[in-house]
């Protein structure tokens, strides 16, 4: 709440003149907690015929009017909203700049983007470092930058499993009545054994193309299934035949077996 209040008196400071562009790059800041250059470029100015001059522009702007912050001893610039409320030059500003990217990822290849949660604090079992509602499927998204051990990764899944086991995540807002609960994505260039839990469904892959290629392959599997189910073929019938006995009764015949 703190920082919400601070980028609303930051607004009034500079009142009307601030472009609606930069505030969406405040906003942008404040959600992910940590941006890069380029990540700024192609998020705001992706449509201009310079992307990375327009942004180099507008953020030293921002910086120079003291609403932003920035880590300038690497080269691009990483940016932070003003009060920063991770340390620049620690390992989490890797792990939040990779939650941008994966988002960006998730922008280029498509499809509605209901929602982009980061670290969201749903509960206190776990806290994914991202849920995100994409192509009409809610994701838990663990982003692993570094190597988790077997161990750990054991230890996060069985909060999910607490979690899942508990209900709450059935009263989250997003869910409709009778949803599933949200797919668990682990992001990795690790594969991790995941033991399989009846009404949890967890993916793992190196990244969003990775995880369009699967779908892909999964949907021409099942059309592919369904063009070799054999046709049945129908069974012929016969005409009956009518015939008059020297009795007088009349029988049916179909084919040469009598009725």
């Amino acid at each position: 709440m703190k920082t919400a209040k601070r980028i609303i008196i930051q607004y009034s400071e500079v009142g009307e003149t601030m472009r609606k562009r930069d505030r969406d790059i405040i906003d942008s800041l404040v959600q992910f907690r940590a941006l890069s250059r380029d990540q700024v470029a192609e998020l705001f100015f992706s449509h201009t015929k310079k992307p990375v001059t327009n942004a180099n522009f507008a953020l030293k702007r921002l910086r120079d009017r003291g609403l932003i912050e920035a880590y300038t001893k690497t080269q691009p610039y990483t940016y932070f909203p003003k009060p920063c409320r991770i340390k620049k030059d620690g390992q989490k500003v890797n792990h939040f700049v990779a939650i941008a990217d994966f988002y960006l990822q998730l922008k280029r290849a498509g499809g509605e983007l209901k929602f982009f949660h980061v670290e969201p604090g749903y509960t206190n079992y776990v806290r994914p470092d991202i849920c995100v509602s994409w192509k009409d499927a809610v994701f838990f998204v663990e982003i692993q930058c570094s190597h988790y051990t077997q161990e750990m990764m054991d230890d996060k899944m069985k909060r999910y499993r607490e979690y899942f086991k508990s209900d709450e995540w059935k009263d989250l807002r997003f869910q409709r009545e009778n949803s599933a609960f949200p797919n668990i994505w682990i992001v990795a260039d690790h594969t991790y054994k995941i033991e399989k839990k009846q009404g949890m469904r967890v993916l793992q892959t190196k990244d969003v193309k990775e995880m369009e290629l699967i779908s892909a392959e999964a949907k021409g599997k099942h059309v592919r299934k369904a063009e070799t189910i054999p046709k049945t073929k129908p069974v012929p019938v016969s005409t009956p035949v009518i015939k008059t006995a020297n009795d007088g009764v009349i029988r049916f015949e179909i084919g040469a077996r009598g009725i």
